[in-house]
């Protein structure tokens, strides 16, 4: 994460002065809900990748800052929408907005960074990369939609859990490094393999997320722990630990994941997803997403760029540590 960083510091010099302009408005409160999230910290891997795939392939320059700016609004646009749907009061370690300004502001500065994102495209005069983009948004859009629908369903299976990550994380990471590919000029090969290398390390970072949720600080991850478990989602922990359990903890499972829990139930929840070791291979299958994301850069160029893209997985599964 280091050496990608120090490798496109001057293009993300760019894209945060790029971020801070175009998330203005003379509406006062959209900027300050904006900077809010914008300023808490986030990690920008998204954009990270979005500038190093088009570095890689001999890119760069204008168009590909602007496409990570959009790329890094959209993302925030989804936190502060997810964070509504989610009813969170934490994110990136700081009190949401929506528990800051409410859920209306918090929908409506979303959605205007969502056009910001798109003004942004459009100014690159690609229609290739504003494909991808918009198609990235939709997908996410109909991933939240189907989180939404697969909540306290507990007996989601495991294929519609990865259904619903696939679209609501990977897309925007496998979007990000496609049109880094494609505004470098290089939509073919190279665009497919960064494209496999995002959605991989997309669905590694979920997992991640999904096994620090029942194992990990707070701090590390920037919510609360124990989230999931109190919105009824069925992530891989639990699908994990409920299709490897007795009658008795499938029965458990069930009634707390729709929505009936008691005190001391998380407790319980933690207690069976040790014994079934579900957090230790939610965490081996994100290792082994993170080891098809570095399979997938083979055939690109060698230089600096790959290398540090190369070591992007280890550090998001290293998050769990």
């Amino acid at each position: 994460m280091e050496t990608l960083a120090r490798l496109v510091s001057e293009d993300m010099e760019a894209v945060e002065s790029i971020i801070h302009d175009r998330m203005m408005s003379p509406v006062g409160m959209i900027p300050n809900v904006a900077a809010h999230l914008v300023d808490a910290g986030g990690k920008r891997i998204r954009p990270l990748i979005t500038l190093a795939s088009a570095r890689l392939l001999g890119g760069g320059g204008d168009a590909a800052r602007k496409l990570a700016a959009s790329v890094e609004f959209i993302h925030t646009a989804t936190l502060l929408h997810d964070d509504v749907v989610d009813e969170s009061g934490l994110r990136r370690g700081k009190t949401s907005a929506n528990r800051m300004w409410g859920n209306a502001p918090s929908v409506l500065v979303g959605d205007f960074l969502f056009a910001r994102s798109f003004n942004l495209m459009v100014e690159t005069g690609d229609l290739a990369v504003l494909d991808i983009l918009a198609r990235a948004a939709s997908v996410i859009a109909e991933g939240e939609v189907m989180q939404l629908a697969a909540a306290n369903d507990a007996d989601a299976t495991l294929d519609r859990y990865l259904d619903i990550v696939t679209a609501k994380t990977a897309a925007l990471f496998e979007a990000a490094a496609r049109a880094g590919a494609v505004v470098a000029g290089r939509a073919g090969a190279e665009a497919q393999a960064l494209a496999a290398y995002g959605r991989n390390l997309g669905l590694a970072f979920q997992l991640v997320d999904d096994a620090l949720d029942y194992d990990g600080r707070a701090g590390a991850m920037g919510k609360n722990v124990g989230d999931d478990f109190r919105e009824g989602k069925v992530t891989m922990p639990v699908v994990l630990a409920r299709d490897s359990g007795d009658l008795d903890e499938r029965d458990f499972w069930r009634r707390v994941m729709s929505g009936h829990q008691q005190d001391g139930d998380f407790q319980r929840a933690l207690a069976i997803l040790r014994k079934r070791n579900a957090i230790a291979r939610t965490l081996d299958a994100a290792r082994d997403y993170a080891s098809a994301a570095c399979a997938a850069l083979a055939s690109l160029p060698a230089n600096a760029y790959r290398e540090a893209l190369l070591e992007l997985p280890g550090f998001v599964v290293a998050r769990a540590h």
